[in-house]
């Protein structure tokens, strides 16, 4: 199985080049007129400079798939219940155990085995069977990072090509550049022994002669760039594609133009080509572009299981600034047991005075935040999830799909808020749902001033649930919380 960017001799040098910046991502910080610079000490006991603020760290949708792929590495269990909506609801509905039932060639079945795979994950039973029917079918589908989602297209592309005909049979549309290596990867490791197979990435950068004869089999890219390989450049013949597939639509259509230049490519394509559309979260508007994108498709949905705050004990405490929310934290952190916590800030500013503040009284402390590069991001939580820190502080970039089994208590050092002040309820709820995961019990404490008290009660009526009031000065009344 090669790999390529570009065409001709240089190919291979300019592949590894970009594989290697992709490795080692690592984006300098902005300067920013009237940001403040503050120190703070690296896990490796290093001290590292950088930039304060007073925003909000925005959760990046595209930033958070490439982070959840990065820390999947292994298939999870998803515990959605799957459902299967057929476009001709009269014919049988298979499903498969083994990855053997599918008659892959020998290859293939030797890739996925290489990879780690022994059985299909629970997407993958369902999927798989009408990804790989004869004649194709199309689909669209809702899955999360880990549940096997990229290993089951990618399966079915490299079931479609023909090793011997040499162009572009297969194309993979991603959102990003660096999701779109993170794909290839996965066609590089489950076609490692196929021969003859090929992929090239048609990405920013990657520029190719107009006329360049493409012989590789599988072209995965972003929209942009795509877009102009094959009506600018005529470096694809769109009516040759055999398997055209769509990831992460709801980042697609988050990103201005993508979801217009993905329609024109789909409507270049012949009748007879496969068409696959993989999504995390399936809104209105996400659903509106699949139907629109994807023809008499056959779909598969996860049935939500709701997060809930049944098994999770809540306290709030009374604080008049934040050394005050921070000595309420000492009070608690002394008095009780912890396995590991989360403490979520609402801004960059906060969790960096945190930071600094636990680590010189001599606590194992990590920070994670919007400023630091995905694979920066992906260490830091992996190292979490190995124990090597007992306290996570982060703002809202970790507020959702990360599970540690460990985490005993979440700690709202901030309570989270929309713009004028009104409370965010969904992050608030996926704030505290990272404890009591797994049919365990959990703590919660929200650390909030005199003011923020109305909001911390529409949240309490709102999921008509029980938030008790603790005073972190009264020791024994701490160590008497059990869970």
């Amino acid at each position: 199985m090669a790999s390529l960017l570009w065409g001709g001799d240089a190919g291979a040098a300019e592949s590894e080049r970009l594989n290697s910046h992709f490795s080692n991502l690592n984006h300098p910080l902005k300067n920013l007129r009237g940001v403040k610079s503050t120190t703070v000490r690296n896990i490796d006991g290093s001290i590292n400079n950088i930039k304060e603020d007073d925003e909000d760290d925005v959760v990046d949708l595209a930033a958070n798939s490439l982070l959840n792929k990065l820390i999947r590495q292994s298939l999870v269990e998803s515990s959605h219940h799957v459902e299967v909506l057929q476009k001709d609801p009269s014919s049988p509905l298979y499903s498969v155990k083994t990855f053997e039932e599918l008659r892959l060639k020998e290859e293939l079945l030797k890739g996925i085995y290489a990879m780690g795979f022994n059985r299909p994950s629970k997407i993958q039973e369902m999927a798989l069977p009408m990804m790989l029917a004869h004649p194709p079918q199309n689909l669209i589908a809702q899955s999360q990072s880990g549940t096997g989602k990229t290993a089951a297209f990618v399966l079915a592309m490299l079931s479609r090509v023909n090793a011997l005909e040499l162009f572009p049979q297969c194309l993979c549309l991603a959102p990003t550049y660096e999701l779109a290596l993170q794909t290839g990867r996965v066609v590089e490791q489950m076609g490692k022994f196929c021969v003859d197979v090929q992929v090239m990435y048609a990405i920013r950068g990657n520029r190719i002669p107009r006329g360049t004869d493409i012989t590789k089999q599988i072209i995965i890219g972003t929209p942009g760039t795509v877009l102009d390989w094959c009506f600018k450049l005529k470096l694809i013949d769109l009516t040759k594609i055999r398997v055209f597939v769509l990831d992460e639509a709801d980042v697609m259509i988050d990103t201005q133009g993508f979801s217009d230049h993905s329609i024109r490519i789909q409507r270049a394509l012949p009748s007879e080509c496969q068409m696959l559309l993989f999504s995390a979260t399936f809104e209105d508007s996400v659903w509106h572009f699949a139907e629109r994108i994807i023809p008499d498709p056959n779909v598969i949905k996860l049935r939500k299981e709701e997060l809930t705050l049944n098994n999770i004990r809540q306290y709030y405490v009374l604080c008049e600034h934040r050394k005050d929310k921070y000595q309420a934290l000492c009070n608690i952190y002394g008095s009780i047991t912890i396995g590991q916590a989360i403490i979520f800030c609402q801004t960059r500013r906060n969790a960096k005075w945190l930071t600094v503040e636990m680590i010189q009284d001599g606590h194992q402390v990590s920070l994670l935040s919007g400023e630091l590069t995905v694979e920066q991001r992906a260490s830091i939580i992996q190292r979490f999830r190995d124990g090597k820190e007992k306290v996570l502080i982060t703002t809202n970039v970790c507020a959702r799909g990360i599970d540690v089994k460990q985490v005993t208590i979440v700690v709202n050092f901030d309570l989270p808020v929309k713009q004028g002040e009104e409370p965010d309820y969904e992050t608030y709820l996926h704030r505290i749902g990272r404890t009591g995961r797994f049919g365990k019990k959990g703590l919660a404490f929200n650390m909030i001033e005199v003011d923020k008290l109305p909001s911390l009660m529409k949240i309490q009526d709102h999921f008509n649930s029980s938030i008790k009031q603790l005073n972190a000065e009264d020791m024994d009344e701490i160590e008497k919380i059990d869970y």
